[in-house]
């Protein structure tokens, strides 16, 4: 492995003279000509060009006057930003928490290295790091000086090769072991001689010696390895703890054996270290079949995407590599086939089956203008689609990307177990050591101290530790994307269990952001018909979901449409525009007011309106001032959206609702929803304030959200929860999304994160009182080394296997917790919401 790592070829950075960086902060042809002329002053530069297209800078530099650091600096003196890289990493030889935290600290003491995460049931270390300071190289440099080989982690597309590897790693495991087994069996057969009474199967020393001698440094040399790396390292892990118990217990036997009186073949103990080798053998390859379920969520997306698509060119469909398919080019899709890419469909009708992506079971009918996502299964109907997003940017890479990028996060509790295991291997060594010395002094002979010893080196496993948290986020974060619930990483995993209080947006979120106009009320001199032309032609190229909700009005009643002049919008207020020479306001309540508008004449009508849970959207004109009218806008609430309220209800989960709107119209919705707290009026900068208020009170947060708006809120909640029909930011910014707009799967994205939450804390329970336990036991010697090489086996084992239980949580299975039931906190702390 060695040599073939040398011969990996490594993408760095940097090659010799010439140096590649990326620049954030560039916004014109100004800043290209800024950086360049920066990057030029330094001594030793030949060559410097910028592209704002790509945003990367190239230099050609003299090493011998120059570091890249000096670019990155210069560059950051010009006032840009060099951003950080991240680089995933392949480990081997890692076999317990203790090899995690030497690794973590190897990668971290690389200059310019700024985190640095270990997970040993992945096996792969993702490094952030600062392009210039540090390379690919670098890492791969200090890793195999920690004692460890490393390679550049394998891109998500290469995900079949990698699995293969894991097989093949299987099956040679399941050989050895078996190699190992056949060889111990007249041990074990020895063994139960002695135990029926007598050694009626008893064997001469000398074939003891030979199987025994295959066993220690055959099938257990992959102990020696990793244990002398870990010595010439100055640390330990569990394979030295294997390799000193096993190594003692064999010398023990072999000096017996050759002393100036020979023991006889019933006084060796050739079996402590057979048996020993044998079950850890067994426990590794157990270990690792048990790891690869563990990443089965990411395989099972990795293969939705089909190897061949099939693209209209010239008339005719030709089949192509995947890869191969660009954007806006038409894919054809057969019945019962899958979509190739994400698109949009353009021909054709059909019903498609996305429930590996969504989780949703039913499939969901697709026509023209419909979006489609690769991976998905086609129904009866032929389909032809325009691809949109292709390759790494498409729906089932990003997803695999955020699985993977939370599998490889560590949870805030992994941090404590990770000071542990930086010494426990030595602590265990000290323990053995004064366990074989009070023997002696107690005056036991020489073989029951050292097999006292021993028992004390193979019972102890840093092993339990280092994989209860990684292959529980494992576990949990895939089964999560099964059912349509994508977590960003371990740390909203965690937080996401203790949640108290659900904030959610109303417009969008509780709301099907789909709003229609019902009411049209004119003042006297205007039309129905010439007040909605003139709000549609203001709102023309409006975003907002009102605006367009005007705009679509219009279209339907086949108005004809001025563009708008002076286009001014107020965000939470409305906006001002000039329409065919006339200067209008539209907006709240609230901007009629600061504007001087009275709205006295169409009061009655807004207050039936919002007490319908409808929004009335005022129209003035400003010069001079004076109420035109105003427009009753509806939208429906989401189905499920007050069941989902009941649930996080039966869970003691308070809901909030924070709107704009105004305080009737949002009372009403949260009436028929079933939502106690309401806080209406809030202007959308004020959304991020108004939920660090209700943090402030001592309760975790979440905040649901879809639009650009929310983004901020999001991020001040302790959990960001953004639905899938939201936009990039929101996505983006969110701790958790959800990929359908279900608002039930919110009480399911909290169920989940507790129930991975609760078997991480059950695993590292055990793991501690394992290790608490049998340490002493095995000290005070009330376990052979036979036994104690049993229950080391399986520790590691039963830890993946709990992890695995996680497979079977479903949507809807979700529990109260004493923190969650803690009453009414936001009306006992005096918050200033409006309750029904």
């Amino acid at each position: 492995m060695p040599d073939a790592l040398a011969r990996t070829e490594i993408p760095d950075a940097f090659e010799d003279r010439h140096l590649t960086l990326a620049i954030e902060g560039m916004t014109c042809a100004s800043c290209v000509a800024r950086i360049e002329g920066a990057i030029k002053r330094l001594p030793g530069v030949r060559a410097a060009a910028v592209n704002l297209a790509t945003e990367k800078a190239d230099v050609e530099f003299d090493p011998a006057q120059l570091t890249p650091a000096d670019v990155a600096a210069a560059i950051r003196k010009a006032g840009y930003e060099v951003p950080p890289t991240t680089l995933d990493l392949a480990i081997e030889g890692m076999t317990c928490a203790s090899c995690v935290s030497r690794v973590e600290k190897a990668l971290a003491a690389v200059p310019g290295v700024t985190g640095a995460e270990v997970n040993l049931a992945t096996e792969r270390a993702r490094v952030k790091f600062r392009a210039g300071e540090a390379a690919a190289s670098d890492l791969l440099r200090a890793v195999e000086k920690a004692g460890y080989k490393a390679i550049l982690a394998p891109a998500a597309s290469d995900i079949t090769d990698d699995e293969q590897k894991i097989r093949e790693r299987v099956r040679r495991e399941a050989w050895t072991f078996g190699v190992s087994a056949l060889l111990t069996l007249p041990f074990v057969v020895h063994m139960a001689g002695g135990l029926i009474g007598g050694h009626p199967f008893a064997f001469p020393a000398w074939v003891q010696l030979g199987l025994a001698s295959v066993v220690q440094f055959g099938a257990g040399a992959r102990f020696y390895g990793p244990a002398w790396r870990a010595l010439r390292a100055g640390t330990g892990n569990m394979d030295l703890l294997v390799a000193l118990g096993t190594l003692a217990a064999y010398g023990l036997s072999v000096w017996l054996m050759f002393r100036t009186v020979p023991a006889g073949p019933d006084a060796l103990y050739f079996e402590a270290a057979t048996v020993v080798i044998t079950l850890i053998l067994l426990g590794k390859w157990l270990e690792t079949r048990a790891k690869h379920s563990t990443t089965a969520a990411v395989r099972a997306l990795m293969k939705l995407r089909p190897e061949t698509a099939r693209v209209v060119k010239d008339g005719a469909e030709i089949e192509v590599p995947v890869e191969a398919v660009a954007s806006g080019e038409i894919v054809v899709v057969r019945p019962g086939e899958r979509v190739a890419v994400d698109g949009v469909v353009v021909e054709g009708t059909s019903e498609v089956d996305e429930s590996l992506i969504t989780g949703e079971s039913l499939p969901v009918a697709k026509a023209k203008g419909d979006k489609a996502t690769g991976g998905a299964i086609n129904g009866s109907g032929l389909l032809k689609i325009r691809a949109t997003t292709v390759g790494a940017q498409s729906t089932v890479a990003r997803i695999v990307a955020l699985i993977q990028g939370a599998q490889a996060s560590k949870a805030p509790i992994q941090r404590f177990v990770d000071r542990v295991s930086a010494v426990f291997v030595p602590i265990v060594v000290a323990i053995a050591a004064a366990t074989a010395a009070g023997w002696l002094i107690a005056g036991v002979p020489v073989e029951a101290a050292v097999l006292n010893a021993v028992a004390v080196l193979v019972i102890a496993c840093p092993c339990a530790l280092g994989l209860a948290t990684p292959t529980a986020i494992m576990v949990g974060t895939g089964v999560a994307a099964r059912n349509g619930i994508l977590i960003k990483d371990a740390e909203a995993l965690e937080r996401a269990k203790s949640i108290g209080t659900v904030v959610f947006d109303k417009t969008g979120t509780l709301t099907e952001g789909r709003p229609k106009v019902f009411e049209i009320a004119a003042c006297e001199g205007e039309s129905e018909r010439s007040l909605l032309a003139l709000a549609a032609s203001a709102q023309r190229g409006s975003e907002h979901p009102l605006g367009r909700a005007i705009v679509a009005k219009a279209g339907e009643m086949g108005l004809a449409l001025d563009e708008p002049k002076d286009f001014a919008a107020l965000a939470g207020r409305g906006l001002r525009a000039s329409v065919a020479g006339r200067a209008v306001a539209i907006g709240s309540r609230r901007f009629m007011a600061e504007i001087g508008v009275p709205t006295g004449a169409l009061e009655s009508r807004a207050k039936a309106l919002e007490e319908e849970g409808r929004t009335a959207i005022w129209i003035a004109a400003t010069d001079p001032s004076r109420l035109l009218g105003l427009i009753g806008i509806g939208d429906s609430t989401r189905p499920g959206a007050a069941e989902a309220v009941a649930r996080l209800k039966a869970q003691g989960i308070e809901s909030v609702m924070l709107t704009g709107d105004n305080t009737r119209t949002a009372r009403a919705v949260a009436e028929r929803i079933g939502i106690q707290y309401v806080r209406a009026e809030v202007l959308p900068g004020d959304k991020a304030g108004d939920v660090r208020k209700i943090r402030a009170r001592g309760r975790a947060v979440a905040m649901v959200g879809d639009g650009v708006n929310d983004a901020p809120a999001l991020a001040a909640a302790d959990v960001g929860i953004a639905m899938g029909s939201g936009t990039d930011v929101a996505m983006h910014t969110a701790g958790v999304t959800l990929m359908r707009s279900d608002l039930r799967m919110v009480a399911d994205a909290i169920g989940v994160s507790k129930a991975t939450s609760d078997r991480i804390r059950w695993n590292l329970f055990w793991a501690f009182v394992y290790n608490l336990v049998a340490i002493p036991a095995a000290a005070l010697g009330l376990l052979t080394p036979v036994i104690a090489g049993a229950a080391m086996a399986m520790s590691s084992v039963s830890v993946v296997t709990s992890s695995l239980l996680l497979r079977r949580w479903r949507p809807g299975a979700s529990s109260v917790t004493p923190a969650q039931a803690g009453g009414h906190v936001l009306e006992k702390a005096g918050f200033p919401l409006s309750r029904e």
